[in-house]
């Protein structure tokens, strides 16, 4: 049975005019149909914020959690989601305090965290991410989330990261340190954890996700062993009064995130066995292998081919 998100994709897919034509020649959405089938109300979104720890913030709204370091030095912000919806994460960064944004890490490239780049650049504020992560930005591309392709256009040089770094980097900012650390491909190949050292926090960007099964886009380097090593690197860095900030999904603790690396485990072994059984794509599938990890982290049909892009990503590896 398809799900209301699945219904919704094939409709746009089949239905709608305003197709991008890829350079593959496969159908491609448009940032308004995404919107139309995430269920995103670009003119009418609210972001809502939280304190997670002194001068440390967490914006949600459209695409991406936001994480805001508001302090003597200015705001650095983790994210930017799109700039269609900038001028109202403008506004709730005032209402907590805070001013113009100096700095803009993104955690990847993909258009719900890294969009808003476009907005924020020609504004003069410092971006950084990862080194493959810009080259990703620059190139553009085809972000292949089963359901559907959302072709990603390559940024203007104006919101492209100025700085960029390969395993680590540290930031001295707001009286804190700031760490950015690339444990390996994982979500894509080149996300960025980010660590608030003052607050005792991390930002995950979509390594971690809190609201469902995760989107592991293979196309761009993604694996579910690069996932399962990055969660676990990061939990080991770590202590148990971390606050998690995830891609998506409420702030959280270790304990949770604990939990998500044993489900990565538990279905990347279930999968791996199949594979070996000589089991199809269809076959790993129908055999629902995240079914008993469902009541916690929704319908898998409802996810971006959770188990798909497990599959992929082994076979790949095994290739």
């Amino acid at each position: 049975m398809r799900t209301i998100l699945q219904t919704l994709f094939v409709g746009l897919l089949m239905g709608s005019p305003g197709f991008i034509k890829a350079d593959h020649h496969e159908d491609t959405l448009n940032i308004e149909q995404l919107a139309q089938a995430f269920g995103w109300d670009l003119e009418g979104a609210e972001i809502q914020s939280q304190k997670v720890a002194d001068g440390l913030y967490v914006l949600f709204g459209i695409g991406g959690n936001i994480a805001v370091s508001i302090g003597e030095d200015g705001v650095l912000i983790v994210d930017d989601q799109l700039p269609q919806v900038m001028d109202k994460i403008e506004a709730a960064i005032s209402k907590i305090g805070g001013g113009k944004i100096d700095y803009a890490i993104n955690t990847h490239w993909h258009f719900d965290h890294a969009e808003g780049n476009n907005a924020l650049g020609p504004k003069g504020t410092t971006i950084v991410a990862h080194s493959n992560a810009r080259a990703d930005m620059q190139q553009g591309g085809i972000v292949n989330m089963v359901l559907a392709k959302y072709n990603q256009q390559p940024y203007p040089k104006e919101a492209l990261p100025v700085f960029t770094y390969d395993e680590g980097m540290q930031i001295h900012f707001n009286d804190g340190e700031i760490d950015l650390r690339n444990f390996s491909s994982a979500h894509t190949n080149g996300d960025t954890v980010v660590i608030f050292k003052a607050q005792n926090a991390v930002h995950m960007g979509d390594v971690f996700n809190n609201a469902g099964y995760p989107f592991i886009d293979v196309d761009s380097g993604g694996s579910i062993d690069g996932m399962i090593n990055f969660c676990q690197q990061t939990l080991n860095i770590s202590t148990e009064d971390t606050i998690v900030i995830p891609g998506h999904g409420p702030v959280t603790n270790i304990a949770t995130l604990t939990s998500y690396i044993a489900m990565l485990k538990t279905v990347r072994d279930r999968v791996a066995l199949m594979i070996a059984d000589g089991k199809s794509m269809e076959e790993v599938v129908s055999a629902k292998p995240t079914a008993d990890f469902d009541k916690d982290f929704g319908a898998e049909s409802a996810s971006l081919g959770f188990v798909n892009r497990v599959f992929t990503s082994l076979t790949l590896e095994s290739s």
